[in-house]
């Protein structure tokens, strides 16, 4: 995705983004065409009325005719009630027509994001992507549930009132097409860079949105260290920032508003002195003036409310860039074009054969260097180590949230690509060291490991992690509502729930990163035994610094630097010495 601190970096696109738009007006062909009849009906009846002012002077004025003038007015008024019918009906077909693309618009974009890999979220700010899917979406839901219909609407105009200047007054018309090219200039001359401020204009907005996601993530981050003065200054420079980049931009459509109107309505004018001196010279009728008057009229008014149009359509243009960069994002990890199947029932016996791995963002520093190691069916093995040392790139190799450069991954023999990354996932466990807890009730907290779960199941796997009692002493229990990122419960609170998704999920691979980091003592002790069942029978690594979870594990591999220094049980290691001796004595021995 481009940096959106740099919109001008390349040329900005042209309209052609709007294509990308159509596969989401396809599907809804009768609210189009609906709208297209509504709008010529209604365009009809407004381009009549002009015949209707000519009539009642010529017959009605001229001829002092109350019959002729009556029989007008009645006429109008039917005019009228067929325009009115006709402009409701093509605004409800043509805002729901919007209203529908830009749901199928948010639906797909958001799919699409979603099934990116880890890799590309690591290099993207959430509010910058929050601001795809809202802001610039909505920009283009405008576009679609009035610029369109305004732009069509103005163009249709436009060439009903051009034909009915040119059967009312050849020559008068003929005159007012010279002003065409003088009127197209400004349009040219003006809109690509209304395209480009534009643009510059959603990124703003979007840098802002995402300074606002940061900081009200990290709230309490804020308040602790006293910044609320310093992120409000931060975010207001950001808002100034956009407010300066829409002044731009407004500045010049309103300059090339200013300019179409100025030339195409001086034109006019010009042209009507003309036919008002014919008039007086006898050289052409009254009423025929009056109806060639109407016509300009709706005719400037079509060219002002296109170059007005024009402006929603290149910051539309601008949000459809933005929005297509996401669709085409593709994701680095992805499933194979034809993915093998895990044998049944999955043993859960792992092997990393000479795994060489670095992050795209640090290509110089190996996270994992020629690493090889075999897990057994129902093996738990703990990975302990200092910071860095490559332990947490295990789980994201198994996870494949990554690929290794060099060796490879296997599960019960099966290389982890040459398999469907659900399949893959589908079989693990994962309880995170910083728990997510999302904005939804216990119960659906819990069953976010397995989504077809009763609720029967749902409080086993409570009662199991040690936390059906503080899930029960909620004012509404199970439905009882978390809140943002679980911010009425405790840390110990939230890791529980996170064990009880593991439990509940019931896969054969486990993957325990620091599972107890966040629990007192007493919290830990009933969570290790609910660990042990939940370990039986399961392949289980294990991330851990503390001295219970360790002497647990059947086997400790000892890591540093990416590399395995050594492996054995707690008191063979100790005995033996070197890092894994120093570790327990820093980390493990009160």
């Amino acid at each position: 995705m481009s940096d959106p601190r740099e919109p001008d970096a390349r040329p900005a696109r042209r309209i052609g983004a709007l294509r990308q738009l159509w596969p989401f007006l396809k599907p809804h062909k009768a609210l189009a065409i609906g709208w297209l009849v509504f709008l010529g009906l209604s365009s009809g009846s407004t381009l009549v009325l002009p015949m209707a002012v000519r009539h009642m002077i010529d017959a009605g004025f001229g001829h002092a005719s109350t019959e002729a003038i009556n029989r007008t007015f009645l006429g109008l008024f039917g005019v009228a009630l067929v325009l009115a019918f006709a402009t409701a009906a093509r605004y409800f077909c043509i805002t729901l027509l919007g209203e529908r693309s830009l749901a199928a618009l948010r639906s797909k974009l958001y799919a699409h994001v979603i099934r990116l890999d880890v890799g590309f979220f690591e290099r993207s700010r959430v509010g910058e992507l929050t601001s795809r899917l809202g802001t610039d979406t909505e920009v283009v839901q405008a576009l679609i549930g009035s610029g369109i219909s305004v732009a069509l609407r103005s163009a249709v105009m436009l060439l009903g009132a051009g034909a009915m200047m040119v059967w009312t007054s050849p020559r008068l018309a003929g005159l007012t097409a010279l002003v065409i090219p003088a009127v197209m200039l400004p349009i040219l001359v003006f809109g690509r860079r209304v395209q480009k401020l534009s643009r510059a204009s959603q990124d703003r907005l979007a840098d802002a949105a995402a300074i606002a996601n940061e900081t009200l993530n990290a709230a309490p981050a804020v308040k602790a260290y006293a910044r609320e003065g310093i992120e409000s200054q931060r975010y207001g420079l950001a808002i100034a920032r956009a407010l300066e980049s829409a002044r731009r931009r407004i500045g010049m459509r309103a300059l090339l508003t200013a300019a179409v109107i100025t030339l195409f309505f001086g034109a006019i004018t010009l042209v009507l002195w003309v036919g008002a001196r014919d008039v007086m010279a006898g050289d052409l009728d009254a009423g025929v003036l009056g109806q060639f008057v109407l016509y300009a009229v709706f005719a400037a008014g079509s060219v002002a409310g296109l170059s007005e149009v024009w402006g929603d359509v290149l910051r539309a243009a601008g949000a459809m860039e933005r929005i297509g960069e996401l669709f085409e994002e593709r994701a680095q990890i992805a499933d194979p074009a034809q993915p093998l199947a895990l044998p049944r029932p999955v043993r859960g016996a792992l092997a990393f054969d000479r795994v060489g791995f670095h992050y795209p963002s640090r290509p110089d520093a190996p996270a994992l260097h020629d690493f090889t190691l075999d897990i057994r069916p129902g093996e738990t093995v703990a990975l302990v180590g200092p910071s860095g040392a490559g332990k947490s790139t295990v789980f994201a190799l198994l996870l494949r949230f990554y690929d290794p450069q060099t060796g490879t991954i296997r599960l019960d023999g099966m290389d982890l690509r040459a398999l469907a990354l659900p399949e893959l996932r589908g079989a693990i466990a994962l309880v995170p060291q910083e728990t997510v807890i999302f904005a939804g009730s216990a119960a659906d907290n819990i069953r976010f490991g397995r989504q077809d779960a009763g609720d029967d199941e749902v409080q086993e796997a409570a009662h199991a992690a040690e936390a059906h009692e503080f899930i029960s002493g909620l004012v509404d229990g199970y439905a009882a509502e978390l809140g943002e990122r679980g911010v009425r419960l405790s840390g110990g609170q939230r890791q529980r729930i996170a064990i009880a998704r593991a439990i509940l999920r019931d896969a054969p691979l486990l993957l325990l990163d620091e599972a107890t980091s966040a629990l007192d003592a007493q919290s830990e002790a009933a969570i290790q035994q609910a660990l042990e069942r939940l370990e039986k029978g399961r392949t289980t690594l294990v991330i851990a610094h503390r001295l219970a979870t360790v002497q647990r594990a059947d086997r400790i591999v000892v890591m540093d630097g990416g590399r395995i220094v050594a492996q054995g049980t707690h008191e063979s290691l100790l005995a033996e010495g070197g890092l894994y001796a120093e570790l327990a004595r820093l980390q493990f021995v009160a």
